[in-house]
């Protein structure tokens, strides 16, 4: 009886191996196609290796699971041999990642539970779980539904309609400050703003009342004209006035 139950356990324990080992191999392909050949690859053979891997984790867990299978939970490992020397077998049969069966790895590779951290870490999430009402974890609930709801809303809003969105939304946003426009049409239009300060540059000579001219440009003078026909002397004719006018308006400060 002994001897058949070793002989049922070695033959699941090689089922298994042959199933890990395929498995091993489909991820280690795709693995080296997202590395090496990302460009050529599509999403429908990203989905196909995907089932793939699916497939076989579950044909394992059914294995694993099946009545004619016995548990490898009552199974006990227990190294009988460490040592500190390499060991060519062991880095054959683990393809040169554990070369050496010492006392540093055996706990990491034998161990049945998790880390003593990790545990920790395990109970505070679980006092914590606990320490949370039923009320409160179904309004987080709710919560948490409404936000993947309004998310997935978006998502599958056609595109067009974001796009139109984004559009209006950049014509209703202002490109331009009211403030500084109406500071710059009272400076063009009043001058507000502007510093009254007389150009730097000597006066033309017995003009002591000339306004703010720039150093020379033109003056005006006083013309006395005699004439006759009656016509009184320095009364200027209409065309020199326009003269005058056109020449003052072309050496304003605003104008030129």
């Amino acid at each position: 009886m002994q001897q058949r139950e070793e002989k049922q356990l070695e033959a699941s324990v090689d089922s298994l191996i042959s199933l890990v080992a395929l498995t091993k191999n489909a991820l280690q392909s795709f693995i080296y196609k997202l590395e090496n050949e990302y460009e050529r690859l599509t999403w429908p053979n990203v989905l196909d290796n995907f089932g793939l891997l699916s497939g076989q984790l579950n044909t394992i867990n059914k294995m694993l699971k099946n009545e004619k299978t016995p548990s490898f939970r009552s199974q006990v490992i227990i190294p009988l041999v460490l040592s500190q020397k390499p060991d060519d077998d062991l880095t054959v049969l683990t393809e040169q990642r554990v070369p050496v069966f010492s006392h540093e790895i055996v706990p990491d590779y034998l161990r049945t539970k998790p880390d003593p951290e990790v545990e920790e870490q395990e109970k505070q999430l679980s006092t914590e779980a606990a320490r949370i009402g039923p009320d409160v974890a179904q309004k987080q609930i709710q919560a948490l539904n409404k936000m993947c709801s309004n998310l997935l809303e978006k998502l599958n809003n056609p595109r067009d309609d974001r796009d139109a969105e984004s559009a209006a939304s950049r014509l209703n946003k202002p490109s331009f400050n009211p403030g500084d426009t109406n500071a710059l049409v009272a400076a063009v239009a009043f001058g507000k703003g502007l510093s009254k300060c007389r150009p730097p540059g000597p006066m033309a000579p017995g003009h002591p009342g000339q306004g703010p001219m720039m150093s020379g440009g033109p003056t005006l003078q006083q013309v006395t004209i005699g004439g006759g026909g009656g016509q009184q002397a320095g009364k200027m004719p209409s065309s020199i006035k326009t003269n005058i006018k056109s020449a003052s308006a072309s050496m304003h400060p605003y104008n030129r």
